[in-house]
Order: C-alpha cells, then structure tokens, then sequence
C-alpha cells in the first residue's frame, strides 16, 4: 500500500512538471552515469580485483569501472 502512494506521488510529481512517464524515466536512466574511477583499494574494499594492465576493475561493486 505504502509503494503505492510513492508510486502514485512520483506520477503526479513528473506529470505536474511537464515530464511525463518518458522524460521521468529518461532523467531517471541519465543519472546513473558513466563509470567513474576508483582506486586499487576500493576496487578490492568492494569485492574486486584490480587488473592494472587494463586499468579496470574487475568483479565485484565496482566492476569494469576504471582503476585510477
């Protein structure tokens, strides 16, 4: 019930700003961004391993972000 009245809110929110569904959906997808650096010790931190010939993180939170 609760997730419902969020929802509901979220709706009229976006619709009441001249978004609709599309453009909500839109801003909500372009705020995830790219990846960003991180550094050996939180690729690790974050379940990975630092791969510093290919400057990438690989596994874990961090996966495929660069290594700085």
């Amino acid at each position: 019930m609760r997730i419902q009245r969020i929802l509901a809110a979220v709706i009229a929110t976006a619709a009441l700003t001249g978004l609709g569904l599309t453009g909500a959906a839109s801003v909500t997808a372009a705020t995830q961004g790219a990846p960003s650096d991180v550094t050996p010790s939180q690729c690790k931190q974050g379940g990975g391993m630092a791969d510093l010939t290919d400057n990438l993180c690989k596994g874990g939170t961090h996966n495929g972000e660069t290594v700085d």
